[in-house]
C-alpha cells in the first residue's frame, strides 16, 4: 500500500471526478457514507448521544453527511460546525445545506468557548474540524476546543485525520492536535501514522478505499509504501524440491567481545532460523567454547585474541556478511573492520558496534561498501548522520546518507521505516515487547540470512524488518509483551513465515449503502 502527500491525494480526487464524469461532492457522499455504514454495522441503532464537530472545509463537509446520514437512521446526533473563518468550501455549503433539509434542527455554529457542548463519558465525539489540508497550527478558542475534547473520556473517531495533525510535514504545536482512539482515513494511510511524535494522536487506525482513481493511485511515485502482509507476500521466495544447503548460501557473522558472546548467538541462530544454508561466525577466542555449546549447528572461526576482534581472516567466501554485534570500538577491531571493508566481496549487514566505528572513522565512511544493509536503533543513526530537529527532518538526513553513500538504512523503531536513496518502507508488524537487549542481533541475523539465500539487498532488508517484527507479535501474543525476550523473537521466526501464508479468518459482508 502506498502512503501518498496531501498534494497527490487532491490529484487523485480531480482526476477521479473528471474520468468518472462525478463531482467531489458525490466523492465527499460516498466517503460519508463509508464513515456511516462503520458506525452503522457497530451501533446497529443504539441512541447513545453522537456529537459531531465540522470544520467549515472538506473535512467538516465529511462530517455532515456522516451527520445526515445518522439523522436519517433514527440516531441521537448532535451537529456543530466549527465557524473559525468567513472562508468556506464548496462542498461544505452543499452538504451544510442538505443536513438543514434533514433535520429541524440544525448544527449549532460555535463561535467561541461559551458553545462548547457538555459531553458525557459513554458518549461518541465525531472529530471532522480539519483535514489533510490543514497548513497552520489551530489557535485561540479552536485550540481550546480540540483541548477540550482530548479531555473528555469519550470514544473519539476522527475523519480521516486527527484535526491540527498534519499529514507529512512536522507539528507546530502538538498541544492543538486531537487525540482520536479511532481514525478512519480515506484512500491511504499519512506518514505522520507511523512517526513517534505523530503517531501518538493515531493509536488505531482503518483506511476506507473511497474510489480514487486506479490508475492514477499505481503509477504514482508516492512518499512511501507501507509493508504488510499482502506486500510481504509478494517478496518471499519459494524453496525448490532438490535444492541442498549450499543453495541457501553461507553466512559469515563476525560479532562478539568479552562478555558479548550472547550477541553472536542470537544473530547467527536467526540467521539458521531465516534459512541460511550454513553459518559461521568470526569471533574472539574466548567465545569458542561458548558459541559451539550454544549453537552446536554453527561453525567457528577464532580470532587470535581472547576478548576482541583484532584480524578477520577467513578461507571461504561468504555469501553474506553480518557485522558489528557486540563487537565494541577498540583500535584493533576498528582496524580489522577497514581490512573486511576493503576486501569483501558478498553483501554486508553492518550493525551496532560497527556502526558506531563508521561514525567516528572517515576512512571508514569512505570504505562502506555500496549497497550494505545499515540497521542503526536512534542514537547510532544520530551519531552517523548528525542530530535532526523532529521526525521529518531525521528521514531526510537518513535518505541524503544513502543516496551520497549508496547504501540502505534501516531506521529501527515501532514503525521500522527502510530507506534507499529517495525510497522508503514502512514496517507494519512489531510491537513494544520487542524493545528488550538482543532484538536488533536478531534482526541483523534474519537480513543476512536472507541475503544468503540470495535476496537483493533491499528485499532482505524490507522482508527481514516484516518477518522479524511478525516473530515478535507472535511471541508476544503467547507470553505478554512483558515478557518477550530476544531469543523468543528468534524462536518464533518459523511461524512467522507460517503465519505469512496462514488463511485469515472470514470477514463479515460489505454492508456499504451506496
Amino acid at each position: 500500500m502506498k502512503i501518498f502527500s496531501t498534494e497527490q491525494l487532491y490529484e487523485a480526487d480531480r482526476i477521479t471526478a473528471e474520468k468518472r464524469k462525478i463531482s467531489s461532492t458525490d466523492i465527499m457522499e460516498h466517503a460519508g457514507t463509508l464513515i456511516f455504514n462503520w458506525l452503522h454495522e457497530r451501533m446497529q441503532g443504539d441512541q447513545v448521544p453522537i456529537h459531531i464537530f465540522c470544520g467549515i472545509g472538506n473535512n467538516g463537509g465529511d462530517g455532515l453527511v456522516v451527520g445526515r446520514l445518522l439523522i436519517e437512521h433514527g440516531y441521537n446526533v448532535n451537529t456543530f460546525v466549527v465557524n473559525c473563518s468567513d472562508k468556506r468550501s464548496k462542498d461544505f455549503l452543499i452538504n451544510y445545506d442538505r443536513i438543514k433539509n434533514a433535520t429541524k434542527s440544525w448544527p449549532l455554529l460555535m463561535t467561541s468557548e461559551k458553545d462548547f457542548p457538555k459531553i458525557d463519558p459513554d458518549d461518541i465525539i465525531i472529530d471532522a474540524i480539519f483535514g489533510i489540508g490543514l497548513n497552520r497550527c489551530p489557535d485561540g478558542w479552536v485550540k481550546t476546543l480540540i483541548q477540550y475534547l482530548n479531555e473528555q473520556t469519550s470514544f473519539k473517531l476522527a475523519v480521516d485525520i486527527p484535526s491540527g495533525l498534519y499529514p507529512n510535514s512536522p507539528q507546530d504545536d502538538p498541544e492543538a492536535i486531537l487525540t482520536a482512539n479511532h481514525t478512519l482515513t480515506f484512500q491511504a494511510p499519512k506518514l505522520s501514522f507511523f512517526l513517534p511524535k505523530t503517531g501518538m494522536f493515531v493509536p488505531y487506525f482503518e483506511v476506507l478505499d473511497i474510489g480514487l482513481d486506479p490508475e492514477y493511485l499505481f503509477k504514482t511515485e508516492s512518499l512511501a509504501e507501507l509493508i504488510a502482509k499482502p506486500e510481504a507476500q509478494k517478496l518471499y521466495k519459494q524453496r525448490q524440491k532438490f535444492d541442498h544447503k549450499g543453495a541457501y548460501g553461507h553466512s559469515l557473522i563476525v560479532a562478539g567481545s568479552y562478555g558479548k558472546i550472547g550477541a553472536v548467538i542470537l544473530s547467527a541462530k536467526s540467521a539458521f532460523r531465516i534459512g541460511a544454508g550454513l553459518v559461521s561466525c568470526y569471533i574472539p577466542k574466548s567465545g569458542n567454547i561458548i558459541l559451539q555449546t550454544a549453537l552446536p549447528e554453527a561453525m567457528t572461526i577464532p580470532d587470535v585474541e581472547d576478548d576482541l576482534i583484532s584480524n578477520i581472516v577467513i578461507d571461504f567466501e561468504p555469501t553474506a556478511i553480518g557485522i558489528g554485534m557486540g563487537i565494541g570500538t577498540k583500535t584493533e577491531t576498528v582496524s580489522a573492520l577497514k581490512k573486511l571493508f576493503s576486501e569483501a566481496k558478498a553483501p554486508m549487514v553492518i550493525d551496532a558496534d560497527a556502526i558506531n566505528c563508521i561514525s567516528e572513522s572517515k576512512e571508514l565512511l569512505k570504505l562502506l561498501p555500496k549497497n550494505s544493509i545499515l540497521t542503526p536503533h536512534l542514537g547510532e543513526l544520530e551519531r552517523l548522520v548528525g542530530a535532526w530537529d523532529n521526525d521529518y527532518d531525521r528521514l531526510e538526513k537518513a535518505k541524503i546518507f544513502s543516496k551520497k553513500h549508496e547504501v540502505i538504512v534501516v531506521i529501527k523503531g515501532a514503525h521500522t521505516i527502510t530507506v534507499f536513496d529517495e525510497k522508503m518502507y514502512v514496517n507494519t508488524t512489531g510491537n513494544p515487547g520487542m524493545a528488550t537487549a538482543g532484538s536488533g542481533d536478531v534482526l541483523s541475523g534474519v537480513i543476512t540470512g536472507l541475503l544468503s539465500q540470495a535476496y537483493d539487498p533491499l528485499t532482505a532488508a524490507i522482508f527481514g524488518v516484516y518477518i522479524h517484527g511478525s516473530a515478535g507479535n507472535i511471541v508476544s501474543q503467547r507470553i505478554s509483551y512483558e515478557a518477550v525476550m530476544a531469543g523468543d523473537i528468534c524462536d518464533s521466526i518459523g511461524d512467522a513465515y507460517l503465519e505469512l501464508f496462514a488463511q485469515d479468518p472470514p470477514q463479515p459482508e460489505e454492508t456499504a449503502e451506496e
